[in-house]
């Protein structure tokens, strides 16, 4: 169990971000481990193969980062997002910047007292070496297996952080922070959570240090960093998984076309996901202010919310939208 205690400025600070690395280095849970992860069977089948044209070392180390048993991660591969919504370059960037001793006592910490296999304790005898085998081993891997699929995967990512922030305006913190995970309990600014494995237990003042919040979607439940002097972040399960490797509808109904027009209900199509008003503009080929016209119209009439993710405003469907499409 660890707790996180929170002032009112920490309540007031609180933000949503998704993050491509940790969707990276989370995933290798669903490699090692692909009936417990029976959603993201389409993804692991083809990433598995695709993993058959690397050398055994490569993978073999890949998958040695998940820690046996209690099946934690090295905090620096990991790191807290800087922003809503980060490159995966700038976050691999900072994985391959971490000061080396920081990285093997990161390894060991993720281990909790285990032996290392053979290839993670001989690379801890050289720091540098450890952290730049390891930070071009993910950069290969997140090119190989998750950048392909990244756009749908933020897609449903970006549509949890909508919901939330819509949950917080609404319901305030306490919504929030109590539906993050079964176990969540907050009280008298204290927000206690049994995260990633019975043996994680800390206590953590947040104390204007910032705290975020991060969907994931290869999580079973809460996680939070290894170490008690990590950033202060909870990565949960996201919502929507199940719809994660599904085909997404193409056109609109011709009735839905017929009640508000084709342009307004091809774009409620096109909100399949939240997205910004660049976004749209830019897969739909329009200007943005002809995008910002239509999503007025619509959004004064109840088909579409808006939400803000640090300095980009989200677009999504409402479940009036949704009913009107039906489906088919």
């Amino acid at each position: 169990m660890i707790s996180y205690r929170l002032g009112v400025d920490d309540l007031a600070d609180m933000r949503f971000a998704c993050s491509p690395l940790l969707e990276t280095a989370t995933s290798l849970w669903a490699l090692a481990e692909p009936s417990a992860h029976l959603l993201h069977l389409p993804w692991i089948r083809r990433t598995r193969s695709l993993l058959q044209d690397w050398p055994a070392a490569d993978r073999e180390l890949l998958l040695a980062l998940v820690a046996p048993e209690v099946q934690w991660l090295p905090d620096f591969i990991t790191p807290r997002p800087s922003s809503p919504l980060p490159e995966a370059n700038e976050e691999l960037a900072r994985v391959r910047a971490t000061p080396p001793s920081r990285a093997v006592a990161d390894v060991r910490s993720a281990y909790d007292g285990r032996p290392l296999p053979a290839a993670l304790a001989e690379l801890c005898e050289t720091p540098r070496r450890l952290r730049d085998r390891i930070g071009g081993l993910l950069t290969a891997y997140w090119e190989l297996a998750v950048q392909p699929d990244w756009p749908r995967m933020r897609a449903v990512l970006k549509a949890d952080m909508v919901h939330r922030a819509r949950l917080l305006a609404r319901d305030g913190a306490a919504a929030v922070l109590t539906g993050l995970d079964p176990s969540a309990q907050w009280a008298d600014g204290e927000l206690r959570l049994r995260v990633s494995s019975y043996q994680l237990d800390y206590d953590a003042a947040v104390a204007g240090r910032g705290f975020w919040l991060v969907p994931t979607l290869f999580a079973k439940h809460a996680i939070s960093p290894v170490g008690a002097d990590e950033p202060p972040t909870v990565a949960y399960p996201a919502r929507g998984v199940g719809t994660l490797w599904e085909s997404p509808r193409s056109s609109a109904p011709d009735a839905l076309d017929a009640l508000i027009g084709r342009p307004r209900a091809s774009l409620l199509m096109a909100l399949e996901s939240p997205a910004s008003t660049l976004e749209l503009a830019r897969v739909r080929r329009v200007s943005p202010s002809a995008v910002s016209q239509q999503l007025a119209t619509l959004l004064a009439n109840g088909l579409v919310s808006k939400a803000r993710a640090g300095q980009v405003v989200l677009y999504a469907r409402t479940a009036l939208a949704d009913q009107l499409i039906g489906p088919y």
